[in-house]
């Protein structure tokens, strides 16, 4: 039921801008992914707040992709998130953000192009992950017109995660 309601806001996000939205085009952040790797955590209380994302349980270093086309915005070490990316879409609606890293994929930069499937970074519990429980904290970020990487209005990445493994394949 859940899931029929966010698919049925996403088609009325598309409908209403008269284009597609980048989420969904998105393909799996990580190879081989399977429905059973995915739990939605997005209303979990995590650290006394709203986790606003989706943890991808993996082994550390498995290669973390890019699920859209667009450009690395950020590379920022936070003390909860670890080592981050911030990847804008193309049209610069939507911020997919990777967090936890163990390092980034070799020669990643600010302002990089990325594909679909490129390497960006490996899964890993930086930040204030357990160091036992290595993973991808997923998070998808609509953006207001400031383009703020910083500063977003939080999607579930669930729908989107569902329909990339689906569409995988």
């Amino acid at each position: 039921m859940r899931l029929c309601v966010w698919a049925g806001l996403l088609v009325s996000m598309v409908l209403a801008a008269g284009e597609t939205s980048s989420i969904l085009e998105m393909t799996p952040p990580i190879s081989g992914l399977s429905l059973a790797n995915l739990q939605d955590s997005f209303e979990e209380i995590h650290n006394g707040h709203r986790h606003q994302a989706i943890d991808i349980m993996e082994t550390r270093g498995t290669a973390v992709r890019a699920v859209v086309p667009g450009t690395i915005r950020k590379l920022f070490f936070s003390k909860p998130g670890g080592n981050t990316i911030y990847q804008f879409d193309q049209k610069g609606e939507y911020c997919y953000y990777y967090a936890h890293l163990d390092r980034y994929a070799e020669g990643l930069h600010e302002r990089m192009s990325v594909q679909p499937g490129d390497v960006i970074g490996f899964v890993g519990s930086t930040g204030n992950a357990n160091a036992r429980a290595p993973h991808l904290h997923f998070a998808i970020f609509e953006l207001g017109p400031e383009r703020l990487w910083w500063k977003g209005t939080a999607v579930n990445p669930y729908p989107g995660l569902v329909a990339a493994v689906k569409r995988a394949k």
